[in-house]
């Protein structure tokens, strides 16, 4: 597991809504039992627009994903599905999003 990485929902209750979970927790914190995520969703049919600042874009495989910053959660690492992809390349924008959940700039 890998800060930055997102990863299939395995959850049959939650996966329509939210297919892929981006892990934002610090890779020196690997050893807890526990993870740091923010849900992705399909920007195609979003129902809500999203605050650019707060809600990154993300394209993978081809498709456009927004992250909910504000529905950040956290979770047992065994509760992750399987790896979809390596999103290190938006880290600017992901620490952007929580600098301006958090402190409002």
């Amino acid at each position: 597991m890998s800060q930055f990485w997102a990863y299939h929902n395995p959850n049959p209750r939650t996966r329509a809504e939210y297919p892929l979970l981006l892990e934002i927790q610090s890779d020196l914190l690997g050893d807890l039992k526990t993870t740091v995520v923010i849900p992705l969703i399909s920007a195609h049919g979003a129902v809500i627009p999203p605050m650019t600042r707060l809600n990154p874009r993300f394209n993978i495989d081809g498709q456009d994903y927004i992250g909910i910053i504000q529905e950040i959660a956290g979770l047992e690492r065994k509760y992750l599905g399987e790896p979809a992809a390596d999103l290190t390349d938006y880290h600017a924008d992901i620490v952007a999003a929580f600098d301006f959940l958090i402190c409002g700039i």
